[in-house]
């Protein structure tokens, strides 16, 4: 039985992306990445963790002055604002956590819906970009480009803060996340596909592949489901490109080995930071092959 349900769950997948009712559903070939720019934005997610006297020394570096800086010890998150009057943009990059597993399994991973957003999210990010946008949204300029960055939870709820900042009319003009988990559904992602986001991640960084496919809401199409293009960093100068119903399979790659220590190193920033600096100089996209495991598309499972 657990198997047909795979089955099942696996087949629609791939009938909504051929019939395009999932966001972004093709293996992306678009345009060549930045990877200096993407490069500058760890360096603002890595910042978070390191303490406001390095933010402000890592924020002038690129001309940015530090506006503001919050601490929600509460909910374990810190953030600050980054302003540069020359170009008129302003960034906000979220801090993750240091202990991500315990904070997933203590999370209600059920998805809720989203009063501001109007879409249905994860309710411990979500009440972590409520309480951050309510504090920085009296220093953000409404005529300034805003970004927003973060790492592994933090990046979940940049993208969260995004949303918010899209719906009340400010100029998002890109979102790049590193190791960032899942935070809404099909129809939240469709909502906001036309947000510009970048998610990053290194092949074997189980995090972005968390929360696990739950097959028991497929016919109300409410299982969690990425947004934007998911940029794998590949050894040496080689990154693929993935969207959509591929990106959501690559689980399946994943489900051949338990999880390791390896796991953790390869969601660290350090880990990407290594993997970033190669991709500097000529940079080559490569195809991404997604190798499907139905016994193990949603973890540990034999066949039943």
């Amino acid at each position: 039985m657990r198997f047909l349900n795979q089955a099942r769950l696996l087949f629609f997948l791939i009938i909504l992306g051929s019939l395009g009712v999932v966001p972004g559903v093709t293996v992306a070939g678009q345009d060549a990445i930045d990877f200096e720019l993407v490069k500058d934005y760890a360096r603002f997610s890595n910042a978070a963790y390191l303490g406001k006297s390095r933010i402000d020394e890592i924020g002038q570096s690129s001309d940015y002055s530090l506006t503001h800086y919050g601490d929600i010890p509460k909910l374990s998150v810190a953030y600050y604002l980054l302003t540069n009057d020359k170009d008129k943009t302003q960034v906000i990059a979220v801090r993750g956590t240091s202990n991500v597993e315990n904070t997933m399994l203590d999370m209600d991973l059920k998805l809720v819906t989203d009063a501001h957003a109007g879409v249905r999210l994860h309710r411990g990010f979500s009440l972590a970009a409520e309480r951050i946008y309510r504090e920085v949204k009296p220093n953000l300029k409404p005529d300034y480009a805003l970004s927003t960055t973060g790492h592994s939870l933090g990046g979940a709820v940049a993208l969260i803060l995004a949303m918010y900042l899209d719906l009340d009319q400010f100029d998002v003009t890109r979102v790049v996340t590193f190791g960032q988990p899942k935070v809404t559904n099909i129809a939240g992602a469709e909502k906001f596909s036309h947000l510009n986001i970048l998610r990053v991640v290194t092949p074997r960084d189980m995090v972005p592949l968390l929360p696990p496919l739950d097959y028991s809401d497929i016919y109300k199409l409410d299982i969690y489901w990425h947004i934007g293009q998911e940029v794998i960093l590949l050894p040496d100068n080689h990154y693929a490109i993935l969207e959509g119903v591929a990106s959501m399979l690559r689980v399946t790659d994943f489900s051949k080995q338990i999880p390791s220590e390896s796991n953790l190193q390869h969601h660290q920033m350090a880990y990407y930071f290594g993997r970033l600096e190669s991709k500097l100089d000529a940079a080559k996209e490569v195809p991404f092959e997604v190798d499907l495991n139905l016994f193990n598309l949603f973890g540990n499972g034999e066949q039943e």
